[in-house]
């Protein structure tokens, strides 16, 4: 029963990126993201493993100066690879803790490499515990420790069985954050709670609070036993760092880190020198050198620090785990610090877009990257890229645009901006403007004026030669002057503008599941026969007499006249679809579904499909010419090569359903 346990968890398991680095695809950056843990292995320290927030796992082979994906952990991206532990003994045997951001309460796993990351499987007797600690005895080698929300457990073999040392459903001794064992006696377990800390000195039989000299309800987030000196040790928790001479019985608070960085996510104890102390907070890291007396913050206070690494041959060599940030790595000892994300592409690209004078250049606009985001510019086809933030004021960029007169817009979380190539910074055109008046033609509808119309979010934008459109939560919104004032549209049937799309002289836009239609910027509009579905994309197809592409919850639709008919495309059975792109210069148009790796094309306005294969996950995809780029969830762009293999035909099935 056991192996078959295994075989199927095994199953749930994408076991390496192998089969990803077969593809033809490549991702090319920014580099960068969020890096939540860091560990070498003991055998060869060059080698140096890290973990993401989307159950990415990546490895240097240089100490950190580059980096390559080596496995992707669990069936989603919603996995946090906290902890990532690596048998002293044989290295090939590594251990990833897990916990689901979806479901951060009451899921995660506990994962196992054998063979150095080739391969790994699911451990059954944790699966589906929130695992938020794991740590390996220093005296033997196949005693593990894991902590998780619903108590302690405890693993003699390696992780093949598991058994709780916490008193099940203890009122206290539960949402486990942090855990440590004593260097020479592996039944003394120090727990740390989201209350407080706990200790067993013979292997979980009995428990008991330490907290005399701790502040009451404070959060321990890491525990740190010096190897030859194990009565002492510190704990940091959300109301600062403790440290005990006397095995944990008694703490007093070290002071000389602010109160405002007082939530110290990690503590580390340089392996050669034992008064060398760094803790990683959420203000920055801050540096020890005798034994958590003094203090001296080495970073800029706006770095969020989740994990430190030091090289045990060279301990001035530090590298930081980041939020955003990627990896800092110092090499004397953490006075300075550079970024080293070569290779290391962990980002949410939301928006792509070519130059439309140079296709070699091209911006990526991002989410959830804060002052470490914003949009970046590569002008050498992705092989480096330069971020042009300023201005920008941490928003997430949901679009990007150029207007034919190459003005560069972002439509962020807050309005809509405008890239000033002098001042090389984005200014803002949410500013409260006079309205437009309308015009005689526009007579039948009432025109709304309304100051500052776009200061929300913006859902999509379309810049047509004359005039400029962009649709956010308030509605649809036009310019006929580079967005110096705008004015409300008004048009038929059209109560929420999601999305807009032009083609030639058409331009549509789409709400829920209605599509309005102007073939004269906007003067008339003509309501297209509601959809009988959730509209999720659009596009136009501006050769010959035009055609309305609508992507769908329940697949795609066409209509060749102006929306009074639709065809549901019935030989491309693909849901959730999340991208339609006409390439005029191609004679085809493309589709993707939600979270597919394939991009499907038509080169008879959809009755044939074929399968172009990427291997990533795509947000979305854009145009280079003959090239194809692609916005991921969590890796960046991804760029497909110069010479690819030819669309494989599809099949009845398109893949995601």
């Amino acid at each position: 029963m056991r192996s078959l346990l295994k075989l199927l968890a095994a199953l749930l398991v994408v076991s390496s990126f192998g089969l990803l680095q077969a593809q033809e695809w490549r991702p090319v950056g920014p580099d960068g993201g969020s890096v939540r843990s860091l560990a070498y292995d003991p055998s060869n320290p060059d080698h140096v493993f890290l973990g993401t927030s989307s159950g990415r796992l990546y490895l240097s082979t240089n100490g950190g100066a580059s980096w390559t994906r080596l496995a992707h952990l669990g069936s989603g991206s919603e996995l946090v690879l906290d902890h990532v532990l690596i048998d002293p003994v044989d290295s090939r045997n590594i251990y990833v803790a897990a916990w689901n951001a979806q479901s951060p309460y009451s899921d995660g796993d506990l994962f196992r490499s054998n063979d150095g990351g080739k391969t790994w499987d699911l451990l059954p007797g944790m699966h589906g515990k929130s695992i938020r600690a794991l740590a390996l005895a220093p005296s033997d080698h196949k005693l593990l420790v894991a902590g998780a929300l619903d108590g302690v457990f405890r693993s003699r073999d390696a992780g093949d069985n598991w058994e709780r040392i916490s008193p099940a459903n203890h009122a206290e001794i539960r949402q486990i954050e942090s855990v440590a064992i004593d260097p020479s006696d592996p039944n003394i377990v120090y727990a740390g709670t989201w209350h407080l800390p706990w200790k067993t000195k013979d292997g979980g039989r009995t428990w008991h609070n330490i907290k005399k000299g701790v502040i009451d309800d404070s959060d321990v987030f890491s525990i740190v036993i010096d190897p030859q000196a194990s009565s002492n040790l510190y704990i940091s928790a959300c109301s600062g760092i403790y440290k005990s001479e006397s095995s944990g019985e008694l703490f007093r608070k070290i002071q000389g880190i602010p109160y405002s960085a007082r939530r110290t996510r990690i503590l580390k104890m340089d392996p050669t020198d034992h008064n060398v102390i760094y803790a990683g907070t959420t203000e920055g890291l801050w540096k020890s050198s005798d034994a958590g007396t003094t203090w001296k913050r080495t970073t800029s206070a706006n770095i969020v620090i989740n994990d430190v690494l030091i090289d045990p041959r060279q301990p001035a060599h530090v590298l930081l785990a980041t939020d955003r940030g990627g990896v800092l790595a110092s090499t004397d000892g953490g006075i300075t610090f550079t970024a080293s994300n070569r290779g290391f592409t962990h980002r949410q690209v939301a928006a792509l877009l070519v130059d439309r004078n140079d296709r070699s250049t091209v911006y990526a606009g991002l989410l959830n990257d804060k002052e470490q985001g914003g949009v970046f510019v590569s002008r050498d086809a992705g092989r480096t890229w330069t971020q042009i933030s300023d201005g920008l004021d941490a928003r997430d960029v949901f679009v990007l645009r150029q207007s034919p007169e190459g003005i560069l817009l972002a439509g962020t979380d807050r309005g809509l901006l405008r890239y000033d190539t002098n001042q090389h910074r984005w200014i803002a055109l949410t500013q409260p403007q006079a309205m437009e008046p309308p015009s005689e033609k526009r007579s039948r509808v009432a025109q709304k004026a309304v100051s500052d119309p776009i200061n929300g979010r913006i859902l999509d934008l379309e810049l047509m030669p004359q005039h400029w459109f962009v649709a956010t939560a308030d509605g649809l919104f036009t310019s006929t002057n580079t967005g110096q004032t705008w004015r409300r549209e008004e048009a038929p049937q059209l109560k929420v503008a999601d999305k807009i799309a032009a083609g030639g002289a058409m331009l549509a836009v789409a709400g829920r599941n209605t599509v309005t239609v102007t073939l004269n910027g906007g003067e008339s509009w003509l309501a297209a026969k509601p959809l009988d579905t959730i509209i999720t994309s659009l596009a136009i197809d501006p050769r010959g007499a035009g055609a309305i592409w609508v992507g769908a919850r329940d697949g795609i639709y066409r209509s060749t006249d102006l929306g009074d008919t639709w065809r549901r495309i019935n030989s491309l059975r693909l849901s959730d679809i999340a991208g339609i792109e006409v390439d005029v210069e191609n004679q085809r148009v493309l589709a993707i579904g939600a979270g597919s790796k394939n991009i499907y094309e038509t080169r008879d306005n959809g009755r044939t499909w074929s399968a172009i294969s990427s291997g990533w996950m795509l947000r979305s995809i854009e145009l280079a010419g003959g090239r194809l780029l692609g916005a991921t969830q969590f890796d960046g762009v991804i760029l497909q090569p110069e010479t690819s293999a030819s669309a494989a035909p599809e099949a009845a099935d398109g893949g995601n359903r």
